[in-house]
């Protein structure tokens, strides 16, 4: 029976297994820098020229809103020149981060199943072969024999080892919490959400 442990260990797990857990760190750090650059691209105007930060980018709302009229003499008969409530045009700056869903994926889980199944097989064949013939010969006086003989023996052996390698990659990834500093900058930029009357 062969030995199968130099065939295990001739696997080289640095592939089969660090692989699929390099390509995983690869594409977690794609993911983050994908975030960063979603900041930066969506996030913030232009850089303005001869350097200096770029300035936060703000998507504008308007629009009108009734208000109780300072001026309202409830004393006096209401009319268009003394209303209870006034219509006041209202515009809001905001923050366009906080308008966004920040892509924040995070691999949560790789399972690697890798499993490899060695079989071998040792054969063994032998095959005989015999053969006889004998002749007689009688001429007057003279007696004539003659007579052969033959055997042969052959033997093979052979081994043969069936290797089968599978590897099931799975990856589960979802789109995170933001992280801590994030959010609290955005709970920042909410806080600095402008009304202008």
């Amino acid at each position: 029976m062969p030995n199968l442990v130099p065939e295990l260990n001739s696997l080289d797990f640095n592939v089969y297994v660090g692989g699929p857990l390099q390509a995983a760190i690869q594409a977690q750090t794609a993911a983050s820098m994908a975030t960063v650059n979603f900041i930066k691209e969506v996030g913030f105007e232009n850089t303005p020229p001869g350097g200096g930060t770029a300035p936060l980018r703000y998507v504008d709302f308007q629009y009108k809103k009734s208000v109780p009229n300072p001026d309202y003499d409830p004393n006096t008969a209401a009319g268009p020149n003394n209303q209870k409530f006034i219509e006041n045009e209202v515009e809001i700056k905001v923050p366009f981060l906080t308008t966004l869903t920040i892509p924040s994926i995070r691999i949560d889980e790789v399972n690697i199943d890798f499993n490899a199944r060695l079989s071998s097989t040792e054969t063994r064949d032998i095959s005989t072969e015999f053969a006889a013939s004998a002749e007689l010969g009688i001429n007057y006086k003279i007696v004539n024999f003659k007579a052969s003989a033959s055997y042969k023996r052959n033997t093979s052996q052979g081994v043969k080892v069936d290797k089968t390698y599978n590897l099931g990659v799975k990856v589960r990834a979802v789109n995170d919490e933001l992280p801590e500093g994030l959010s609290r900058i955005l709970d920042m930029l909410e806080d600095s959400i402008a009304t202008v009357a």
